[in-house]
């Protein structure tokens, strides 16, 4: 049985896509990179698995999972959640500094995937 799966990018309700702004502001071999990542998670689903993804710890962030990519010195993260069984929506990325998430990247991503979720139940 083979899976199709969908990448889409979220978008605020003034159309701002973060994940876009981030991967623009990325140096190009980075960006490069990152894309191949997200293009084996469209192959891979689910079955992509660590060191490409890990899912987000704590029950305050419950069905967030993150990208991982590192190009020389920089680790970049860019936070997913799975939608309807076949589609991840990318929320937001960032350039890791140290060993911990910053609690407000993590809590921008669950604000991303909250207001993502609610506007797509109002259609």
């Amino acid at each position: 049985m083979d899976n199709k799966w969908f990448i889409e990018l979220y978008e605020k309700q003034n159309k701002d896509c973060p994940v876009l702004s981030f991967l623009q502001s990325l140096p190009p071999k980075h960006r490069a990179k990152l894309e191949r990542e997200i293009d084996l998670l469209g192959e891979f689903g689910i079955n992509l698995a660590y060191p490409h993804t890990k899912k987000v710890q704590g029950e305050q962030y419950k069905g967030l999972w993150e990208l991982r990519v590192k190009f020389a010195s920089d680790i970049s993260r860019v936070f997913y959640f799975l939608h309807l069984h076949d589609t991840f929506v990318l929320l937001n990325g960032f350039i890791k500094k140290s060993d911990e998430t910053p609690v407000s990247e993590l809590e921008r991503a669950k604000f991303f995937m909250i207001d993502y979720i609610q506007r797509r139940d109002e259609k």
